[in-house]
């Protein structure tokens, strides 16, 4: 994590998850099931929907922050906990490798509608933006 005035930049590091999986969505999501690649739904497929979902994460229990596709990120949190954000719209650039996640924390939280940009790592320059939505809390499945 690179700390910079305020922000906090996260690396969407896809190659080092490529084994990561669940197969959730929120319930409100059956269309985004159907726009959900093989490469995110396989990915998704180690973790199972528990329904809880709450609205803000505090930052200093956020691990890591994954973006699977453009829609949706895997949250790592202490504890062994895990949580999947569904954007409100899509994140144009969040899920291509070597980009990073940037967000301005106010009150030491992560929240439902806050804003995260998408930041081209070459460049520095802002190339996509979107709308966090609930985080709902996942099971990893155990190793078959």
């Amino acid at each position: 994590m690179n700390l910079k005035t305020g922000n906090i930049t996260i690396a969407a590091a896809l190659a080092a998850f490529a084994c990561l999986g669940c197969a959730s969505v929120q319930a409100s999501g059956e269309q985004a099931r159907d726009d959900m690649s093989e490469k995110t739904a396989a990915r998704l497929a180690n973790y199972e929907e528990t329904g809880e979902t709450v609205s803000c994460l505090n930052v200093t229990r956020i691990r890591s922050i994954d973006a699977l596709d453009d829609k949706r990120f895997l949250v790592t949190a202490t504890g062994g906990d895990y949580y999947l954000n569904e954007t409100s719209g899509r994140c144009s650039g969040a899920g291509r490798f070597g980009n990073a996640l940037q967000y301005t924390i106010s009150g030491g939280s992560l929240c439902r509608n806050q804003i995260i940009d998408v930041i081209d790592s070459s460049t520095g320059m802002t190339v996509g933006a979107c709308g966090l939505g609930s985080f709902e809390k996942l099971n990893k499945k155990p190793a078959q």
